[in-house]
């Protein structure tokens, strides 16, 4: 494909509108309800995010897409990753993020900027234990970004750890893996529209409180 029909590629926005009188108040409420609406439209990995971190030393964002496991008391957003990983080391140094939802079968966009916290240990402990057999040997056996020699090192150490804990059900949560919660003080709600006029409606915290504005597309 060359360069002019990759800038060829478009498509018109005329599902729906994003008015200021049918958006929620609250910022998290209003996302629930178009997550759900993702849900029933039964689009790919409705769950899907791309969570943005920053190196707080060298200044280079990076950016994967992780999982919404849950939405605690209408206040944040929560993931599960490895707290060594690229993302745990970043976070640690910088406990600022960014998260971007795109459903492109709605039309939809979502961003979502806060600052980021450890779940609660029961928490993390509650889900790694509903989790799949399978995963829960995959987080003890993957040193998470690391770099390692080959593919069949990594299944040695899964089949070290199957034999480790062989016979135990559900396995113990480990310590190196949890939940984060990103507390959001911006989201802004991007409904696509014809001619590229689309809706942006952002939601600001202040003073605990949320704040609507209209963007220009």
């Amino acid at each position: 494909m060359t360069d002019q029909e990759l800038a060829d590629l478009r498509q018109s926005y005329t599902q729906r509108t994003l008015a200021e009188a049918e958006a929620q108040p609250d910022a998290v409420r209003q996302f629930r309800a178009w997550l759900d609406e993702a849900v029933a439209a039964r689009l790919d990995e409705p769950t899907a995010l791309t969570l943005s971190t920053v190196d707080a030393a060298t200044g280079q964002p990076s950016a994967r897409v992780v999982l919404l496991k849950g939405l605690p008391d209408d206040a944040g957003f929560l993931f599960y990753t490895n707290y060594d990983s690229r993302k745990g080391r970043e976070l640690a140094g910088q406990p600022l993020a960014a998260a971007t939802f795109f459903w492109p079968g709605l039309e939809r966009q979502v961003r979502v900027e806060g600052r980021v916290e450890k779940a609660p240990e029961k928490m993390s402990t509650d889900y790694f234990r509903s989790r799949p057999r399978g995963s829960q040997l995959g987080a003890w056996a993957s040193p998470q970004s690391q770099v390692i020699g080959s593919r069949e090192e990594l299944e040695a150490r899964e089949q070290a750890v199957e034999t480790e804990f062989a016979g135990q059900d559900p396995l113990p949560r480990p310590p190196h893996w949890g939940g984060y919660i990103l507390r959001p003080h911006r989201l802004e709600f991007w409904q696509g529209r014809p001619s590229r006029l689309h809706d942006r409606l952002v939601y600001e915290l202040v003073d605990g409180a949320w704040h609507i504005t209209r963007l220009a597309p």
